[in-house]
């Protein structure tokens, strides 16, 4: 597929039959991926605690829970591992290659923790296998998002990135609703039996979503920009090693970008709903049906922001999303403290406008902030890092702030100054939109630089 061909689609206001499958491929592989990393982010605030720190959770029951989210965290620090094993084959091998081989490692991580035996069955064990399952998972999403965006923007006619490149965007929430909403359906129909077995069903389900994952993938044709890298293969000898060389900038620039959204994300996803149920008293089920349907609007406005990015710009439509998101910040906990179930799903609902916007425009940034022979690794390897200062330890954060003040709004002002660095962050980046990702291109600009050096 030609780009020519590409942009008179676009004009024509219509999609090829291969954008599609792209769009399919990356939004399925996307999402199944990423309700197995959450799968486990919902449990470890449900039911993980009692279950694989026992001991702990006899004698401390917060510190457990700290614990537990600390889980979460653990598997991020090696997600820039596999952001740079993934990224660097993938600049070599394949964007393709290496989404097939990452959904079927997160899947098998994810299905084993349906089968790991709990502390009462395997003592020390227990504990020891669950995070080594964590850390595989955690590699495999290193390498997950950088391979998916880049597939979406790179196919895409350039005058409507964003908006491609939201659909990988969108698999995050559409993976956070199938999560939750699988937790809820148990949860509500098991009682409880879910904390004794019922637990292990969603990470044994994965078995299925990943067959499903794997033939929508594999039918997908690799990226235009990658088969003619192929052609200049020997020009492409140390790609990762040119990338810190001449691009350090942009992936620092990248990793601060997404501190606050991945921080707020990972609220939405693994702390509001134990909050909700476990210190306000909440009921659990109820509490996570709302937080479904609330995260329909980060589906929703994710999806919006990068068509959005389309029209106003990608560093315009950053700026929107932050500078909501450090407002609404602190006052959407004082409605989460009412108790009240309404009130607690439009607190949710209301922040992810901030989360959709600070988003959606995301993978088309980031694509056309690097070269394209260090595309993958830079994208990835910055997604990675950002992952790490933002979300990994932001519910476990969020525990500790509540343990020590006894007051919600204090993470408001955790999120808020996150928001702040980001908006920083984005700023310092030259508006992007319309950037030729071409290979000619970028080999021109790294003789330019290589001839300066």
């Amino acid at each position: 597929m030609t780009h020519t061909t590409s942009d008179a689609a676009a004009r024509s206001g219509q999609l090829s039959r291969e954008e599609r499958k792209v769009l399919a491929g990356t939004l399925v592989g996307t999402t199944i991926e990423w309700y197995d990393f959450f799968i486990y982010a919902q449990a470890a605030g449900v039911v993980l605690a009692p279950l694989f720190l026992a001991p702990v959770a006899k004698d401390n029951a917060g510190l457990a829970q700290v614990l537990s989210f600390a889980t979460i965290g653990i598997s991020f620090l090696f997600r820039p591992l596999g952001a740079i094993v993934a990224g660097h084959l993938g600049d070599r091998l394949g964007r393709k290659k290496m989404l097939v081989f990452t959904l079927i490692l997160m899947g098998l991580s994810t299905s084993l923790i349906g089968v790991l035996p709990t502390y009462a069955q395997a003592g020390i064990a227990a504990p020891v296998l669950l995070i080594l399952l964590r850390v595989i998972q955690g590699f495999s999403a290193g390498g997950e998002w950088g391979g998916a965006a880049l597939m979406a923007v790179e196919h895409a006619p350039r005058g409507r990135r964003g908006y491609f490149g939201a659909y990988p965007q969108i698999g995050v929430p559409i993976g956070m609703i199938l999560a939750t909403f699988t937790l809820w359906l148990l949860t509500a129909v098991m009682g409880p039996a879910f904390g004794e077995w019922g637990w292990r069903l969603p990470f044994l389900l994965s078995i299925v979503l990943i067959a499903v994952g794997y033939m929508i993938r594999r039918a997908v044709e690799e990226s235009p920009v990658f088969t003619q890298l192929l052609e200049r293969r020997k020009e492409s000898s140390a790609p990762l090693g040119q990338l810190f060389r001449y691009n350090l900038k942009e992936v620092v620039l990248t990793a601060v970008i997404f501190i606050a959204n991945n921080a707020a994300g990972y609220l939405l996803i693994a702390y509001f709903s134990t909050y909700a149920a476990k210190s306000l008293k909440m009921d659990q089920a109820t509490v996570l049906l709302a937080t479904t349907l609330a995260s329909f609007g980060w589906l929703g406005f994710t999806l919006w922001g990068g068509a959005l990015s389309d029209r106003l710009g990608r560093v315009r439509t950053f700026q929107i999303g932050y500078a909501f998101l450090a407002v609404w910040a602190v006052p959407m906990w004082f409605l989460i403290d009412t108790k009240n179930i309404v009130w607690y799903f439009v607190a949710l609902f209301v922040m992810t406008l901030g989360l959709g916007l600070s988003y959606g425009p995301q993978s088309a940034l980031y694509a056309e902030m690097f070269p394209a022979k260090v595309r993958y690794s830079g994208v990835s390897i910055g997604y990675a890092l950002g992952a790490i200062l933002g979300g990994a330890f932001a519910p476990m954060i969020a525990e500790m702030l509540m343990n020590e003040f006894k007051a919600s709004w204090t993470i408001g002002v955790y999120i808020a100054i996150a928001a702040v660095v980001s908006f920083i962050g984005v700023c310092l980046v030259k508006e992007t939109k319309g950037a030729d990702l071409h290979v000619a291109e970028a080999h021109a600009e790294y003789a330019r630089e290589q001839g300066a050096g």
